[in-house]
């Protein structure tokens, strides 16, 4: 594996990237929230490294799914009896992609966050995964697995912010224009935390 470096927004992932993210996550408060109703939840964010450059794998739901039908997601889930929300993502992980929770490499914990529709608490979980790797589409969620370079999610021209009121409260919503298709709701405002962090991590 190549060392770290950053060249025109390219990230030559190695080592040194992966313990740079691992510091970010150790230093930053974790935002935890509670509330009664809602159903305790958990996605992966998972990363790796192809191309000469770090990427981010999302899925498109299927229309079969009783909720977020066709949404740029990450894999992920309600939390059963019994389990851990790390537990709950990487089950749901291995259901929808085929991805083994062996092949996993947790680093950190982003802050929860709410939908606002489907009423759940959403504790997203960033993972390193190798690649290549033998993922496939479930095809009941997960309809398609998407590919995105973080340098392009971070490109200022494929982000749209607005200025909205949800559940009675000013909030700034994210949008990500990327192949065609836009990443919002609760998908985005957990991209948009990582890529905070990601950014800050590797020019440090």
């Amino acid at each position: 594996m190549p060392s770290l470096s950053w060249r025109a927004g390219r990230c030559y992932y190695g080592r040194a990237v992966k313990q740079k993210l691992r510091e970010a996550f150790a230093r930053r408060q974790k935002q935890t929230i509670t509330a009664p109703g809602r159903i305790a939840s958990a996605v992966l964010l998972p990363i790796y490294y192809k191309e000469g450059q770090c990427h981010i794998l999302f899925t498109r739901r299927t229309e079969k799914v009783k909720e977020h039908k066709g949404q740029i997601s990450f894999p992920g889930g309600a939390r059963q009896d019994g389990e851990s929300l790390l537990d709950a993502a990487l089950r749901e992980a291995a259901e929808e992609i085929s991805l083994s929770p062996a092949d996993v490499e947790v680093l950190g914990e982003l802050d929860d966050t709410v939908t606002v529709v489907s009423n759940y608490i959403v504790t997203p979980f960033v993972g390193v995964i190798p690649w290549p790797h033998n993922l496939k589409a479930d095809g009941w969620e997960t309809d398609e697995l998407i590919e995105a370079p973080i340098a392009t999610l971070l490109d200022k021209n494929s982000r749209e912010d607005k200025d909205e009121v949800i559940e009675g409260k000013p909030v700034t919503s994210y949008f990500y224009h990327y192949g065609g298709r836009v990443i919002w709701g609760a998908t985005a405002r957990i991209l948009y935390q990582f890529l905070e962090l990601y950014a800050r991590a590797i020019k440090s």
